[in-house]
């Protein structure tokens, strides 16, 4: 006889941890199914310090979604006693028209988040770790910081089973039906019958959703580790997290994070779509070209910083059209949700989205406003 819950979630990963987590706490009797451990470093959650920020120069309308998603990691961190969120400060850097400094003060003005403008003398001045080109200035947003990945998506797993939900790792998902009488999905354990079924399977979102309609498109993504000639610039403390839009390439970001314990050294990295890769098949040991996704940025930019490398880690981006969410009920199967198409900016949202979903699959609708991260905007 098949087990049955209320709802149903494959992959916990950023967002399924997250949504377990919510239905768990709302009373909902709940199964979760995770096809590596938990948590695992196969997907986009691992890398041990994630950026996040509330003046989100993508677009403004995550801004809502992401005052939110602060307010839920503060809650998650008193209940757990787990520190997740390190409020050191955000520093994003170019021209003022570019992404990084326009994008972020057009947020902080529609929204009201108090961010400060930096001219070019004044970033040299705060922030020797820079050498930027004179047309560059700043801003400065001290309520931004790094979560920690890995002890995020633990927590939330932890929380979830605390609150009676039961969830299985090692056990991969071979398939799912759904009509109106409610959903079925199959393992190599067995079968699983729910009212609801939701899907934040990241990566592996086309092997179980394939007519969405909407190509996801999985990228091969490197960070770097260095060891700074100036250890003191970088330390906790002292560097803010931050963003420059990259010199010479078209909607690319470079980012960095301070050191931590975790992983030695300074982390730094690209932010764009790479290599379109087979999330089973990707290569995971360094390949050519890796080190110079950052190398000849940090030589320019951060030469305090470029000293030895200590380590290469990959991760994946499932990329979208237009490299923002979605967040909806599949479009032929209302009890169905999916979160994916994060683009490489997803996991500082984990939190609210887990409680989106949560309200999609127990309600049909969400309370906070995500109609512009929906299916819909792909048939204008």
């Amino acid at each position: 006889m098949p087990q049955r819950f209320d709802v149903i979630v494959v992959g916990l990963g950023t967002m399924g941890s997250a949504t377990c987590h919510q239905l768990a706490k709302r009373g909902l009797r709940v199964l979760g199914i995770e096809q590596f451990g938990i948590p695992h470093a196969q997907g986009a959650h691992h890398g041990y310090s994630r950026l996040i920020r509330k003046a989100y120069f993508e677009h403004p309308n995550y801004v809502a979604l992401l005052q939110r998603a602060y307010a839920l990691y503060d809650e998650l961190e008193a209940v757990s006693g787990m520190k997740l969120l390190y409020r050191t400060g955000g520093l994003y850097m170019g021209t003022p028209e570019g992404e990084a400094v326009g994008g972020t003060l057009r947020s902080a003005r529609e929204h009201s988040l108090p961010v400060e403008r930096l001219d070019h003398a004044a970033l040299k001045r705060r922030f020797p770790q820079f050498h930027l080109p004179a047309d560059h200035e700043g801003v400065l947003e001290q309520d931004a910081g790094f979560l920690v990945p890995e002890r995020v998506v633990a927590t939330q797993c932890d929380q979830a089973l605390r609150h009676g939900a039961e969830i299985h790792g090692m056990e991969a998902v071979k398939g799912w039906e759904a009509d109106g009488a409610g959903v079925r999905v199959h393992t190599a354990e067995g079968e699983y019958h729910a009212r609801n079924l939701v899907l934040t399977s990241g990566a592996w979102t086309d092997r179980l959703v394939r007519d969405l309609g909407v190509p996801l498109v999985v990228t091969r993504q490197v960070w770097g580790w260095v060891w700074p000639r100036k250890p003191e610039l970088f330390a906790l403390g002292r560097l803010p997290v931050w963003a420059l839009d990259a010199p010479g390439v078209e909607g690319g970001v470079h980012y960095g994070l301070p050191m931590m314990t975790e992983n030695p050294g300074f982390k730094v990295a690209l932010h764009r779509a790479m290599t379109p890769t087979d999330p089973d098949r990707v290569a995971r040991d360094p390949q050519p070209g890796d080190l110079e996704t950052f190398r000849p940025m940090l030589r320019e930019i951060v030469p305090d910083g470029d000293g030895p490398l200590l380590a290469l880690r990959v991760c994946l981006y499932t990329n979208s059209p237009d490299k923002h969410f979605i967040l909806d009920t599949h479009p032929a199967h209302p009890n169905v949700a999916l979160a994916c198409g994060f683009s490489g900016h997803g996991f500082k949202f984990s939190a609210v989205v887990g409680e989106i979903m949560a309200d999609l699959a127990q309600h049909g609708k969400a309370r906070l406003p995500i109609e512009f991260l929906g299916l819909k905007r792909f048939k204008k």
